[in-house]
């Protein structure tokens, strides 16, 4: 197949984020498809930035280590990635900034004969590649006037003078039609949120959420959308909860730090049954730790956040479409259930870049969520019911008292100690935790790909799903995914691993989580291929770690 790597770097300020989205665009309009990923450290000025950019003419979701074109803007560009760099590797670089090898650009010249910004540089050098590339000009134009939205001519005359300044080294040949959107994960768990009825997001801006904060705020004119940034994330979750009680579906987001503020609210979105989503960005830990890096540390830490017993809804989507149908999903099953739940991702789904295929995808019909009781005069939000889901009933209400607190409740609401009623609300919550398994008993909670009867699988979750199906496919091996984490889909995954000899889990902690989950219920999984220095897997690391193991 058809398979391009395009590594860009350069210091933080110098765009190289939005040079990378530029070349993913340039390989979108020439139809293959894109995945794109963004190394930076925690720096708003300095450091190394480097995007990796693949295209390839089949789907994909990981990096390789081997880069076929590098464009540098600073000399660590060439210098930190030399085992990326073959005797093939196109290396094109800013002559001003950088010395070695391969077509250097007087980019610093071009930028003060135009009187343009240092970040235009990026422009300059992607006309360059462009060329060097055998992309027609035409393709650049169509990019940069589509995705650059200011000084666009200035943008396109840099780009040619970058692109007449080089000669074309090695064609990359056009793979079809212009291929599919280009979104990044926190995109697609936006766009997921809004088709699930989304009210109000709340959220303090911590990596690798940030950008949905951005995303939905962007958006917010063109949906019935409120959009929040509070002082910080206790005043997240609780005006959160506040919207949600009040009959707004709503919709948090945040990193490991942030949740560990959020746990106290979490937890009085169990007892009083306020449903609520909370976007869980996983990023390297513990503590502050790396925080422009991934991991998939929190699992156990979000299955059991919070104080005393109530169910909670968790999902780890893994690829983009997962992405949106499940964050459309958990919105719609915690209003259904009236519980909270966690969308659980990482650095790498959410700040990816991904060709994404809307026709791939089906959102389930979870069905109506229960109608609001009109009932004047008798607030009863907790009555007791056969499956523990009572009716909702928002304030106001005329001539009804409201009363909702953290404490042990009755039916209305009201403060209580007297030990039949503290049992029968303990019952009522075992109950809609039952009536939740129920509702996600329906759905497909856990996925498999893959060689069918194939006697070796990769048992994997979250965002490393993506490079598990591509290596697993080299090897005929199968791939089992569980989604749904809480509740625990075990007769389905049971089903997923029958007739598996060889069950490796794949995933990016140190303790193996979801082995230990596994474990918990009764299923055996052998090796564990673990990935702890906030990278992600690139496909060439997990074949040779596989090799080892199998």
């Amino acid at each position: 197949m058809n398979d391009i790597s395009v590594l860009t770097g350069g210091r933080a300020g110098d765009g190289i984020n939005s040079a990378g989205l530029l070349i993913a665009h340039l390989f979108n309009q020439m139809g293959y498809q894109t995945y794109m990923y963004f190394d930076y450290p925690s720096l708003i000025k300095g450091g190394h930035n480097f995007t990796i950019t693949r295209a390839a003419d089949k789907k994909i979701g990981a990096h390789r280590e081997r880069c076929d074109y590098l464009l540098a803007l600073s000399q660590d560009s060439i210098d930190l990635h030399r085992d990326l760099i073959t005797d093939d590797t196109v290396i094109l670089f800013d002559s001003g900034r950088v010395h070695g090898d391969g077509q250097g650009i007087a980019v610093g010249e071009i930028l003060k004969a135009e009187q343009a910004p240092a970040v235009m540089g990026n422009s300059c050098l992607i006309g360059a590649f462009a060329r060097a590339a055998g992309i027609p000009f035409d393709v650049v134009e169509t990019v940069i006037r589509r995705q650059i939205p200011k000084e666009r001519e200035k943008n396109l005359v840099i780009a040619r003078k970058g692109y007449d300044s080089v000669s074309e080294k090695r064609s990359i040949p056009r793979a079809g039609d212009t291929c599919c959107p280009l979104l990044n994960g926190n995109e697609l768990i936006g766009l997921g949120l809004l088709h699930g009825g989304l009210d109000a997001y709340v959220a303090y801006p911590m990596t690798p959420t940030s950008n949905l904060l951005h995303f939905l705020a962007g958006v917010a004119g063109s949906f019935p959308l409120t959009v929040i940034h509070p002082e910080n994330e206790i005043a997240v979750m609780l005006m959160a909860l506040g919207f949600s009680f009040a009959g707004k579906k709503t919709a948090v987001g945040t990193s490991g730090g942030g949740f560990c503020l959020m746990t106290e609210g979490f937890s009085l979105a169990g007892s009083s049954e306020v449903p609520v989503v909370v976007v869980m960005g996983q990023r390297t830990g513990p503590s502050t730790g790396l925080p422009t890096y991934t991991g998939q540390t929190d699992l156990r830490f979000v299955l059991h956040a919070g104080q005393g017993e109530f169910p909670r809804l968790v999902v780890a989507p893994g690829s983009p479409e997962q992405a949106y149908v499940w964050s459309s999903v958990a919105l719609s099953l915690a209003w259904k259930c009236q519980v909270p739940a966690v969308i659980l991702v990482d650095k790498t789904l959410c700040e990816g870049t991904y060709s994404f295929d809307d026709t791939a995808m089906t959102v389930p019909d979870t069905g109506d969520e229960p109608a609001p009781s009109p009932e004047a005069g008798q607030y009863r939000r907790y009555a007791i019911t056969e499956n523990g889901i009572s009716p909702m009933q928002f304030p106001p209400m005329k001539d009804a008292a409201i009363k909702v607190n953290s404490y042990a409740h009755d039916e209305a609401g009201i403060t209580t100690e007297k030990a039949d009623m503290v049992l029968l609300m303990t019952e009522k919550r075992q109950r809609k935790a039952q009536a939740l398994k129920y509702e996600t008993d329906s759905l497909e909670c856990v996925k498999t790909y893959g060689t069918s009867g194939a006697r070796t699988a990769l048992l994997c979750w979250g965002s490393t799903l993506l490079v598990c199906k591509e290596v697993a496919e080299r090897h005929g091996f199968r791939v089992v995914q569980p989604i749904v984490f809480s509740p625990f889909p075990e007769e389905q995954l049971r089903e997923a691993v029958a007739g598996i000899r060889n069950l490796i889990a794949v995933e990016e902690n140190a303790e193996g989580q979801l082995r230990l989950l596994c474990h918990q219920h009764g299923i055996p999984v052998g090796s564990h291929i673990a990935k702890l220095d906030g990278r992600p897997f690139s496909v060439e690391e997990l074949d040779a770690r596989l090799r080892e193991v199998s």
